[in-house]
């Protein structure tokens, strides 16, 4: 360390007292308790100043770094350039044309489907696993979901043999029996952030044919509205309540190849039609917040295309790794879900991060 001139305070003494008698002398190293700071030549080895784990931590934080000693590589959480799905835990029951909620990559409710045959199977998930919880009352496949992972709404469908107006709610712990749809209907649409205000739309009657129906529902009962201006079943939906909606894709006449892009935009009285998907098609996942913000995933014929609309117009990105059709979905634009679907029935789970959210990385030299 050599030795530190004393210019303008006492000599350190090496009992870590001062001595006053001589402010011009110099005082060797050995008067200082601590010599270590001679010894460091280079930063601590992993297992000291950077934790050396055999698994990436489940919920680390932005600016965290550590050493996976499985894969013998330094990660850290950093910043997304663009969106990215990553695999997530598996369903316990797999399962297509099965409904979601939720708010997050890490807070979802898958419920319904079919495996076949229909079923009522509801399971949450935490960012890591799904847990089985309660059963829908009704078993049904094909139908609307919308909601949080403790407030949901479960729209019409199809219960064998035919379609249903049924309608249930979901307050984190079971499903409760409410006022029905006005028209029942599967194939059907719905959006909203929990199970006290939501829009249904589109669908499949009795006899089979498309409609452009539109219900609100106030937390008691169902409200016929303005139709669609394209009639449609299975589009896309999101939004934030009965005032706010976006419905997108679906099939807009029967038979095949008669999948559609068309996009429109509810305000609380009337629909907008805007910019088309640039993929159309029927049967993806869906996640967002209002009529501005929103993605679509997967969908007929087995598709892994993503698009992202910002009020404006649909943007391709980041594919989903399994492609798939008759999926679910939930959560926003920067952190979502999908799971289930076809061909299969599928159990794979991803998780969407969207540009601008933290995401693992792995160092690499170049």
């Amino acid at each position: 360390m050599g030795s530190i001139k004393q210019n303008l305070a006492n000599n350190i003494l090496s009992g870590g007292k001062f001595d006053a008698t001589d402010l011009d002398g110099t005082i060797p190293n050995t008067n200082i308790n601590d010599n270590s700071i001679d010894n460091v030549t280079s930063f601590p080895a992993a297992g000291s100043g950077i934790p050396s784990v055999a698994s990436d931590p489940p919920s680390p934080s932005q600016g965290d770094v550590w050493y996976n000693t499985t894969s013998n590589a330094f990660k850290y959480v950093g910043v997304s350039t663009v969106g990215a799905w990553a695999t997530g835990g598996n369903l316990n029951t797999a399962r297509v044309d099965l409904a979601g909620a939720g708010t997050s990559n890490t807070s979802g409710l898958a419920f319904g489907g079919e495996t076949p045959p229909p079923v009522g199977n509801t399971e949450s998930y935490n960012g890591t696993s799904w847990t089985e919880v309660n059963d829908m009352n009704t078993s049904r496949f094909l139908f609307g979901g919308n909601g949080s992972q403790t407030s949901a709404l479960a729209v019409g469908g199809l219960a064998l043999p035919g379609p249903t107006g049924n309608v249930e709610t979901w307050d984190g712990t079971s499903w409760t029996e409410v006022n029905n749809l006005n028209t029942a209907r599967r194939d059907v649409g719905s959006a909203g952030a929990d199970n006290t205000s939501a829009i249904a739309i589109g669908g499949n009657g009795d006899p089979p044919r498309q409609v452009g129906n539109v219900e609100t529902w106030n937390g008691t009962s169902w409200t016929e509205t303005t139709d669609l201006n394209t009639i449609r079943r299975i589009p896309g939906a999101v939004g934030s309540d009965s005032t706010n909606a976006l419905a997108f894709g679906g099939e807009g006449a029967p038979g095949p190849n008669a999948a559609t892009g068309v996009t429109e935009s509810w305000n609380g009285s009337s629909w907008t039609e805007v910019n088309d998907l640039n993929t159309a098609r029927l049967q993806m996942g869906t996640a967002g917040t209002d009529n501005t913000s929103a993605l679509a995933y997967g969908g007929s014929g087995t598709l892994a295309v993503t698009e992202e609309w910002d009020g404006t117009s649909w943007t391709e990105t980041t594919d989903l790794s399994t492609a798939r059709y008759g999926l679910a979905g939930n959560g926003t634009t920067t952190s979502a879900l999908a799971y289930g679907g076809g061909a299969g029935p599928l159990s794979a789970t991803e998780e969407w991060a969207g540009a601008g959210s933290p995401v693992t990385k792995t160092v690499t030299t170049a």
